[in-house]
This record gives structure tokens, C-alpha cells and sequence, in this order.
């Protein structure tokens, strides 16, 4: 899946986004953990913080995406599973603490057949 999808103007668009995972902007919001002005209001969800939770988001599903097969069960993987080794953190939880990184490095792990 290409990340232009989810882009309008050089931005990641939470409608574009919503669309693609077939969800409302509000949800994509939630699930990103930033509020609802934040999509709905064009120079707010162009502001730097926005854009990186965005980003994360879909960096994520993105990359879990192959495993999975759709958009769709991605976002629900990413959303709704706890992940072994993060105290029954989901995906979600742990990119909204600041923690993109370490789920990275779990489903890179898990991708070269290290089970963690």
C-alpha cells in the first residue's frame, strides 16, 4: 500500500485516511490519539503534531499491512492487539506514548521469525 493514498498536498489527510480504512476522521483522531478539532480544522491537522501521530499510524499499519493482507485487518491488529512483551499493549497504545519505535522493532522481530 502507498503511502500517497492517504495524502493530499504533501499532507497526510485524515479524511484520505479515514477512507481508506473505512472509518469516520473522528475515529482516525481517537486512534491517534489527538482530538477532534485537530482533523477537522485544515490548519490544525497540517500542524507538526498532528501530522507526525498521523504518520506513526499509518507507519505502522503500513508495515504490518503484507503480514495481514488488508488495510483493514491491519487497523484492527493495530488497534485491538495486545502485543506479548508490552504488558498487554496494543499497537496503539504504545505509538501514542512516543513508543513507534520499540512496535517497529516488535514487528520486525516478529517478521524475521523471532518470536518475542
Amino acid at each position: 500500500m502507498g503511502l500517497a493514498k492517504y495524502a493530499d498536498d504533501g499532507f497526510f489527510a485524515p479524511r484520505k485516511i479515514a477512507d481508506v480504512l473505512r472509518t469516520t476522521s473522528e475515529e482516525v483522531a481517537r486512534t491517534a490519539g489527538l482530538g477532534r478539532d485537530a482533523v477537522q480544522r485544515q490548519e490544525r491537522s497540517r500542524s507538526a503534531k498532528t501530522q507526525r501521530r498521523l504518520r506513526e499510524m499509518v507507519e505502522v499499519i503500513n508495515k504490518v499491512e503484507p503480514r495481514f493482507g488488508s488495510e483493514l485487518i491491519a487497523y484492527a491488529w493495530y488497534r485491538s492487539e495486545p502485543l506479548p512483551g508490552f504488558s498487554g499493549q496494543t499497537a496503539m497504545q504504545l505509538v501514542r506514548e512516543g513508543r513507534i519505535d520499540e512496535v517497529l522493532d516488535y514487528v520486525d522481530a516478529v517478521d524475521a521469525g523471532v518470536h518475542v
